[in-house]
């Protein structure tokens, strides 16, 4: 590690990843932490922060464009019968202690606040391991608890009436190059095939690297992807597909997204091996 204001993740003692900790962003940009840059084991980077497409897009993290109407995702809001829109609705994830902080990974707790209140507690576990000399894997667990005394929902732009964009939850902007990356699930190919659909994991592969995100619980499997590629490449998975999340007081929302991070062009069959070896029972 560099500090724990910004740990490096290492896979046998090579850097693979820095997590910015507490960002210097504007309020419309949603403030949070994130991994940037990734890297494969050959140094190639796999994520982009703050593109000019999307200066919201922060390279792996957790993000909710609507919390009770909150907007943790950054940038404008969609709202119903009007579109997309600016408000002065943004959140804020903020570090409040790492319990748990090494080379290899680290436990984070934050709050997620707006306007003033506390609606979640959130605590995050990151670890980074070997898989072979031309692979690794991140796995990320987030754990969201409402510490409001009533229920809160989570929702996204679909769930407020924009079809195909229900993104919200763990999302990884990806590396952007001159031809879009392919899109490879167990059993479909190609973003409209893969967009919305259920599959226990996805594949974007670009010209030297691959991404491979697999959900590493069965309630985590049950969220269909959201994919991008041909208008910038990012694969999330989606909370609030068809209908908002319910999060009842105390009780917690739990998801876990492991990536194999791979130098190379993978193929299906390639990447179902490497997941297997990464996920565990």
């Amino acid at each position: 590690m560099t500090g724990t204001d910004a740990p490096v993740l290492r896979v046998a003692g090579r850097p693979v990843a820095r997590y910015v900790t507490r960002p210097e962003l504007p309020a419309r940009l949603s403030p949070r932490p994130y991994l940037h840059p990734v890297t494969t084991l050959a140094g190639t980077p796999v994520t982009e922060s703050a593109p000019a497409d999307h200066a919201h897009h922060l390279g792996v993290g957790v993000a909710v464009p609507d919390v009770e109407g909150h907007n943790f995702w950054g940038g404008r809001t969609f709202v119903r019968d009007r579109g997309p829109t600016e408000l002065d609705n943004h959140g804020a994830q903020r570090h409040t202690a790492f319990p748990l902080c090494d080379s290899d990974g680290f436990v984070q707790e934050l709050s997620w606040v707006a306007a003033g209140t506390e609606l979640l507690r959130e605590r995050r576990t990151v670890a980074a391991t070997a898989l072979t000399d031309r692979a690794w894997a991140l796995d990320l667990t987030f754990s969201l608890t409402n510490i409001t005394s009533g229920p809160l929902t989570l929702g996204s732009p679909a769930t407020n009436g924009r079809p195909g964009a229900a993104y919200g939850g763990f999302f990884w902007r990806a590396r952007k190059e001159d031809a879009a990356p392919d899109v490879l699930t167990p059993d479909a190919e190609g973003e409209a095939a893969a967009h919305g659909r259920r599959a226990d994991w996805l594949a974007l592969v670009g010209a030297g690297w691959s991404l491979v995100f697999a959900g590493a619980t069965e309630r985590t499997r049950e969220d269909p992807w959201f994919v991008r590629t041909e208008e910038y490449p990012g694969v999330g998975s989606s909370l609030a597909h068809a209908t908002r999340l319910a999060v009842a007081p105390g009780d917690t929302a739990v998801r876990r997204i492991v990536t194999v991070v791979a130098d190379g062009r993978l193929d299906a069959d390639g990447a179902a091996a490497l997941v297997r070896k990464a996920v565990s029972p």
